[in-house]
């Protein structure tokens, strides 16, 4: 009788043991979203990409410049096309698809296009964004946004 008491506990504990490992193995990958039906946070933006959307911006104004004094283009082509390898490498190092977005056919309607001394301040306002970026940005990162705050702040000069 003494034999079939300890069989019982024994399996008994074993049920329990089984039972209760079970329980928290569930509770377990509940937690960690397996069973889950909620939809995972959005990742947070990337650092880099307040400098990413200043390249399209003034890639975009120097465009409606150009076409609003086409005089213009021999000197700020360049600087447009700057700006969009700038936001093809950015997009690149951020991991996400480079913007597709085709130069504006036509100038503005109603509004008169960017002026140069307007360009000046907005290189000027972009290249303190870039110069943040890199200040703060890590090893790998610090080279290319180091390389674009120098290039806004060379294209600022050239817009005197």
């Amino acid at each position: 009788m003494v034999r079939m008491v300890l069989t019982d506990r024994v399996k008994r504990r074993h049920l329990i043991g089984v039972t209760a490992g079970g329980a928290l193995s569930a509770t377990a990958l509940g937690g960690c979203g397996l069973f889950s039906d909620d939809p995972e946070p959005a990742p947070a933006p990337d650092a880099l990409q307040p400098v990413l959307d200043e390249a399209l911006a003034l890639a975009a104004a120097y465009d409606r410049a150009v076409l609003a004094e086409p005089g213009l283009a021999k000197r700020l082509t360049p600087l447009a096309a700057d700006h969009r390898t700038h936001a093809a490498e950015l997009s690149r190092v951020i991991g996400r698809a480079a913007p597709s977005g085709a130069p504006a056919s036509s100038a503005p309607s109603g509004a008169a296009a960017d002026s140069v001394a307007a360009l000046r301040k907005a290189e000027q306002a972009a290249q303190k964004t870039a110069a943040a970026a890199c200040r703060t940005a890590p090893a790998d990162r610090a080279g290319l946004t180091g390389s674009i705050a120098a290039a806004r702040a060379a294209h600022a000069e050239a817009l005197r």
